[in-house]
């Protein structure tokens, strides 16, 4: 008797790993969480032996034999296929051999999953900040995506930047014990009682401070609900460089019409930013997504292998 079809989806971010097998109409037969696998974050043998160890565990959850898994799309943070295509393969094949493999990226994932269908942009803002598209033609395009040091813009770290910068503005234009709430709420959280103090929080950590930074946007969203003029005019310049990315996507994709995902933790959330930018991309309403990533890489595995079968 002809087995029915199973498919798995990867999705690998720097907090979380998430496996899940779906049947053809991407209900999850089961699924499993484990910590971040992110190769830029805990190097690449540490990520392939987490990515290896989860398809197991998740294999002997599930009862099922690795050739009963049809076809596996992966997509990690930090490992595109656009430039690590080689990795990711190396990484599935050794636990999978028989299965057909898509490497993909953690956008083109969440793409089609918040979709359910390939052609469309996502933009992502969490910690950082990207936007991917997929015209009808094919064709694909990433904007964004540099990392903290080259780019980000809009993300949570760049707002998390932009308000240590207000503070440290304030505190040297001679503002002193006269800082704006938004500043003092900011120093007050960190437990902090002067702005001078900011040098050992940024520089004296053994904590890498890219995710201590990116923590301090939620402060500047309630100071935005609370009508403070800095936090509204950093999340206008933040949703200024989201929607440039979506803009220029639409143009160099020539898909004017594109369908629009959010994706990441600034976007997935009602909030002044995500709504804001809702606004100016003449959205109705904030996107929420069909289906989380995991899903998504799922449903690209069974497109890819649907066709590789027509053909």
């Amino acid at each position: 008797m002809t087995r029915a079809p199973l498919f798995m989806g990867i999705d690998g971010g720097g907090s979380k790993l998430r496996i899940a097998i779906a049947n053809s109409e991407l209900e999850t037969r089961s699924s499993q969480t484990f910590g971040g696998a992110n190769p830029n974050i805990i190097g690449q043998e540490a990520a392939r032996a987490k990515v290896q160890r989860g398809i197991s565990k998740l294999m002997q959850r599930a009862g099922l034999q690795r050739e009963d898994i049809t076809a596996v799309a992966i997509g990690i943070a930090g490992a595109s296929n656009l430039h690590s295509e080689p990795w990711l393969v190396e990484t599935v094949k050794p636990v999978l051999p028989a299965s057909f493999l898509l490497p993909s990226s953690d956008l083109e994932i969440a793409l089609a999953g918040a979709l359910a269908q390939r052609r469309g942009i996502l933009l992502l803002a969490g910690t950082g900040s990207a936007a991917y598209g997929r015209a009808p033609s094919g064709e694909r395009l990433q904007i964004g995506g540099w990392g903290y040091l080259l780019g980000d813009e809009g993300s949570s770290y760049w707002i998390g930047i932009q308000l240590l910068k207000h503070i440290v503005n304030e505190y040297d234009s001679g503002a002193g014990p006269r800082l704006t709430n938004l500043s003092k709420a900011c120093l007050n959280a960190l437990g902090l009682s002067q702005a001078r103090d900011l040098v050992a929080w940024v520089y004296r950590s053994e904590r890498a401070p890219v995710e201590r930074v990116a923590g301090l946007a939620p402060y500047v969203l309630q100071g935005a609900d609370a009508g403070e003029a800095q936090a509204l005019r950093i999340l206008r310049c933040a949703a200024d460089h989201l929607v440039s990315q979506v803009e220029t996507l639409r143009r160099r994709l020539s898909y004017e019409r594109a369908p629009i995902a959010f994706a990441g933790g600034l976007l997935d959330n009602a909030n002044a930013l995500s709504e804001e930018v809702a606004r100016r991309l003449a959205l109705p309403e904030r996107p929420t997504a069909k289906y989380p990533p995991v899903t998504g890489a799922a449903l690209l595995a069974k497109l890819e292998w649907s066709a590789k079968n027509r053909s």
